[in-house]
């Protein structure tokens, strides 16, 4: 198992972006700024989530939360978080660990696990992560999660979840045009197809992918980028090479797929340009779009209401780079993090490893349609598997032995990365071509200025 050291030089901004909608038609992430977060205090359990898109599942985990606390004698202060990067979690939780009150114990998904070792918030979780691995396996290969939760040798981050981003379309509109769904290999090959099945006049549009500030739209964006051959630093993680001809392409592309005078304007839905999590959920779910990517919030909605449209779902593979290099993989979807000086450090250790029993994960696991996966070997159970046809394409990607990297790449993960994330610099640089403010290239050159001042202030001065 591999760790990493890190230092100032790894960089972070001390405070995420305001969160606010990047792009002049107004549009606005999905969940508000986090309000007040619940002050720690001995003999009382304070657990803070972030807030699931799938309702069931956020309950499930609820409750087992509360029957622990029952069960321990424990008083229980538990409450919900903005689950995004461009939150402002990770600002209220160095000013509480600074007063010496913060919460015992959180679930987040993009919070990045760096920057909060690099801030001195997190408790050394080794002990509990090795003893999740003696009980429940090795963590999937497929997740990353050493590169982006073990720092010096100690687990700053319990891996909670296993999951992928799923590719959906719809097969029967594919169907009608005689398109194979598995020769939708590439985004050009998704866009083209997109496009051929749109039709506005009856309200159907092909493009699901929004540009805007939200979990989804960052993963979109650096996907594509990254399949151009685009990329934010060197090998040593420490030169920022954002600004280059594979962006630029990129860009272009992206560009031209939202032109709204162009020759795709007719795959895509009113609004797309401003949307946030939800948004493209809604719109699939309703049978108004063709093509989305998203956490699988959406299939497993689809399959609980027993949607009409669920059957003719079709998960497609990650989208290959343009050279045809594999970007199968996956990734940590939650983390449980315990705070430095938390008053109930013991209690919140055992709290971890009774929410990874199996008694209580699978549960969560079987009702979430591929939002909760299991982290460890071991709870991937045949009757797991069983319960849902695509589980077992998630246990693929997730158990690739040598997956793609992802955002760092071709650097290792880093706070360094985290912090252009969580500053929303390439939402902001589509916002500025999109709106007409720059062209490509202006707007690539100016994210890769500001890509330099984060590094810099951080301390890794550029050449």
């Amino acid at each position: 198992m591999s760790s990493k050291k890190i230092s100032r030089r790894d960089v972070l901004r001390g405070t995420a972006a305001t969160g606010a909608g990047l792009l002049a038609t107004g549009g606005i992430p999905a969940f508000a700024q986090d309000a007040d977060l619940p002050e720690g205090a001995a003999g009382k359990l304070t657990v803070i989530h972030r807030t699931e898109y799938f309702e069931q599942a956020q309950t499930r985990f609820r409750d087992t939360v509360i029957e622990f606390a029952e069960a321990n004698g424990a008083q229980l202060d538990i409450s919900t978080t903005n689950p995004e990067s461009f939150g402002d979690f990770l600002g209220k939780m160095s000013a509480a660990v600074r007063a010496g009150n913060p919460p015992d114990i959180a679930y987040t998904s993009n919070v990045s696990i760096a920057q909060m070792t690099l801030l001195d918030l997190l408790e050394d979780v080794t002990d509990v992560v090795d003893e999740a691995v003696s009980r429940y396996g090795n963590i999937m290969p497929g997740i990353v999660a050493p590169e982006n939760g073990q720092f010096d040798g100690k687990w700053r981050g319990v891996p909670f979840l296993a999951s992928t981003t799923g590719y959906f379309i719809r097969g029967d509109k594919l169907r009608e045009k005689g398109i194979d769904p598995q020769s939708l290999t590439t985004y050009e090959d998704r866009r083209t197809a997109a496009l051929a099945i749109s039709d506005p006049d009856n309200e159907f549009w092909g493009w699901g992918a929004t540009p805007n500030q939200s979990g989804d739209g960052y993963g979109f964006l650096n996907s594509v980028i990254l399949a151009f051959g685009g990329h934010y630093t060197d090998e040593s993680g420490l030169i920022v090479q954002f600004d280059s001809p594979e962006t630029l392409a990129a860009v272009e592309w992206l560009a031209e797929t939202y032109d709204r005078n162009g020759r795709f304007a007719p795959m895509l839905p009113p609004g797309i340009e401003s949307w946030g999590d939800i948004s493209n959920n809604e719109a699939y779910l309703a049978g108004n779009i063709g093509y989305t990517h998203n956490a699988f919030s959406v299939y497993a909605q689809a399959k609980r209401d027993n949607n009409p449209i669920f059957k003719d779902i079709v998960l497609l593979r990650a989208p290959t780079a343009n050279n045809g290099d594999s970007r199968d993989g996956g990734n940590t979807g939650g983390w449980l993090t315990i705070f430095k000086g938390a008053p109930n450090v013991d209690l919140a250790k055992e709290l971890a490893l009774s929410l990874l029993d199996p008694k209580n994960f699978v549960p969560m696991s079987e009702v979430a349609g591929g939002l909760f996966m299991p982290a460890y070997e071991n709870l991937w159970t045949d009757e797991l598997i069983a319960a849902d046809p695509n589980f077992a394409i998630i246990k693929e990607q997730v158990s690739v032995t040598d997956p793609f990297i992802g955002a760092s790449w071709p650097a290792k993960p880093s706070a360094a990365i985290d912090a252009i994330r969580a500053q929303g610099v390439v939402e902001q640089m589509m916002a500025n071509v999109i709106s007409g403010r720059m062209d490509a290239a202006g707007a690539v050159t100016d994210a890769n200025q500001k890509i330099i001042e984060i590094f810099e202030e951080g301390g890794i001065m550029q050449p």
